[in-house]
């Protein structure tokens, strides 16, 4: 018994600073876990607070991200194939009627662009001509009993300005199937216009010595109120159709004071930001003063207009 009790002393010496040695590695491991336990629960956000931050993250508005400005520039010849009218000079009129060879022939210098500039649907569009006409050819009848000549100077200068607005997409070169805007424009237009027509005829052989002289001239520079509208659909991606049409004058500034033009066409993008543009167009300009006797002019053009339009 003695002995007994002497073997489990000596294996209680051996085995307890094991077990203390144990019970002071297990205390610290259980301090560890608990602790982050703490710190995640304190750190983590509450889950209502993060509904409120994805909420109130504000949306893109496609309109908004396209670029606040943009504009157009477009280069174009306007050619006529009949151009008719008269002139009026104190009461006594002279007509004239040239078709497109005839204008050709006659041209002295030609000058066409339009151009418009935008910020958020609000802009201004600007259409800039001028056109000088004028030469002095023989006239010889077919008997050779009379010869003569004709002289003929018309100088057209057409100069509008406007405050335009626009419903629909943004004016460009490539848009998709169904794109389309309309645009109303209002502003003023000032004409310069003058017109000479003069016909010499000499008699030659039995009509000898006589001579017969008509002749007309008319000249005016002007300003008229403008109102207009225009609009573009696309066909395709790189095929649109457009048209225009304005109206300007409304007899304000004489008995007869009024200038017009209707225009339709298509366009085609032959790059990413240009167009190449086939329309017709006809322009009309009618005015008389309201003196006695009158003097006025009238002018009516219709033609081709072919054309070259940038977009940036």
């Amino acid at each position: 018994m003695t002995r007994l009790n002497g073997g489990l002393s000596l294996l209680a010496g051996i085995f307890a600073p094991i077990l203390c040695a144990a019970e002071s590695k297990a205390e610290p491991e259980t301090n560890f876990t608990e602790e982050p336990l703490l710190v995640q629960t304190q750190t983590v956000p509450a889950a209502e607070n993060r509904t409120d931050s994805i909420t109130e993250e504000p949306r893109n508005d496609p309109e908004q991200e396209q670029p606040q400005w943009s504009g157009t520039v477009e280069l174009y010849g306007f050619g006529p194939l009949r151009m008719s009218g008269d002139t009026k000079l104190n009461g006594r009129e002279t007509d004239y009627d040239l078709n497109l060879d005839d204008v050709l022939s006659l041209l002295d210098g030609a000058f066409y662009v339009r151009g418009s500039l935008e910020a958020n649907r609000w802009g201004l569009l600007t259409d800039l001509s001028y056109v000088k006409v004028g030469d002095e050819n023989a006239i010889t009848s077919p008997g050779r009993l009379l010869t003569g000549k004709a002289k003929i100077n018309f100088k057209q200068g057409i100069y509008d300005l406007a405050v335009r607005y626009r419903f629909g997409d943004r004016e460009q070169a490539v848009g998709t199937g169904g794109d389309f805007s309309i645009i109303p424009y209002a502003g003023v237009r000032v004409l310069d216009l003058s017109s000479a027509v003069k016909v010499q005829i000499q008699g030659d052989g039995p009509l000898l010595g006589s001579r017969f002289v008509r002749e007309g001239q008319f000249s005016r520079t002007w300003a008229q109120p403008l109102v207009g509208v225009q609009a573009n659909y696309f066909v395709s991606p790189r095929f649109r159709l457009f048209a225009r049409g304005d109206i300007a004058g409304f007899g304000i500034s004489g008995d007869e004071d009024l200038s017009g033009n209707a225009q339709v066409g298509v366009g085609y993008a032959i790059g990413n930001s240009t167009d190449l543009t086939l329309s017709w167009r006809y322009l009309g300009i009618r005015y008389e003063n309201d003196k006695q006797p009158s003097s006025g002019f009238t002018s009516n053009q219709n033609g081709v207009e072919l054309g070259l339009k940038f977009f940036f």
